[in-house]
């Protein structure tokens, strides 16, 4: 009798430890900030992540890169001003320069280019190469809107307003120091032969997805990334990052926003 009654108390006491071992985890899982875990959390944004969380179907991880990338305000809204220049400096529908930015050794592009273009000497040697080695293999490539001052860019976009409305306008042209083109980074480009529009069904543009990246050119607004860049889809515009930045985004199908606040944001 004693006999069972000591197999009943270890059996209550055991039973008991059990239950509190499965609670303190319970309660440290529910306690458990599940956005913390990235590399790229900040602790500033937590509630925003929550609240994002909550009213959107994403994984913890892609909350924390939208709400860093600030896609849960309103393109053009909790804006920040970049005021110097950087070879993978981040301009788009949340970052702007003012009317004074001027990118750095800003210098004119010698061939491969309508008249009066200007890139960044980096961005623009490597195009050269880029559109020297395509040339070699039977292709054009051609620059035809590089470098954009502030006052370009605003009779650009306020045309693009009066024609089609703002909300149109938006989707196809950014509001002037919210353009990528500030940067002498970016470049429009066609085949000589067809409209740029067109660029697409050219066997160039073919060239460019196979290619660009090994220039440092990335596809700055894909067709399947709209919602995050902002832009329609514009298969002739690419943007100087580098060649081993552009291996990554080209390979993990990235945008520059995503690689942008996943490895280099420290803000």
């Amino acid at each position: 009798m004693k006999k069972e009654i000591i197999y009943l108390i270890i059996l209550v006491i055991f039973i008991s430890l059990f239950g509190l071992l499965v609670l303190k985890k319970q309660v440290k899982k529910e306690n458990t900030n599940p956005y913390q875990e990235f590399n790229f959390y900040k602790e500033s944004n937590l509630e925003r992540y929550k609240k994002y969380y909550l009213n959107n179907n994403y994984s913890y991880k892609d909350v924390v890169l939208r709400v860093n990338m600030n896609l849960d305000n309103s393109f053009y809204t909790n804006t920040k001003e970049i005021n110097n220049f950087d070879l993978l400096m981040l301009v788009n529908k949340y970052n702007y320069v003012n009317n004074n930015f001027k990118p750095t050794d800003l210098v004119k592009v010698s061939k491969f280019a309508v008249n009066n273009m200007y890139l960044n000497k980096t961005c623009m040697e490597a195009f050269i190469n880029l559109a020297s080695n395509a040339l070699k293999e039977g292709y054009n490539i051609r620059a035809i809107s590089t470098y954009r001052t502030y006052d370009y860019q605003n009779n650009l976009y306020n045309n693009y307003a009066k024609k089609d409305g703002v909300d149109k306008a938006d989707t196809y042209s950014a509001r002037p120091g919210f353009s990528e083109h500030h940067t002498g980074l970016a470049i429009d480009v066609d085949n000589i032969k067809t409209n740029f529009n067109n660029f697409e069904n050219t066997n160039e543009f073919k060239w460019m997805q196979e290619n660009a990246y090994k220039y440092g050119f990335i596809l700055r607004y894909p067709s399947d990334k709209v919602d995050i860049t902002g832009y329609m889809y514009e298969p002739w515009h690419y943007r100087y990052v580098g060649r081993e930045i552009a291996k990554i985004i080209k390979e993990k199908n990235l945008t520059f926003e995503e690689y942008y606040y996943e490895y280099l944001d420290k803000g």
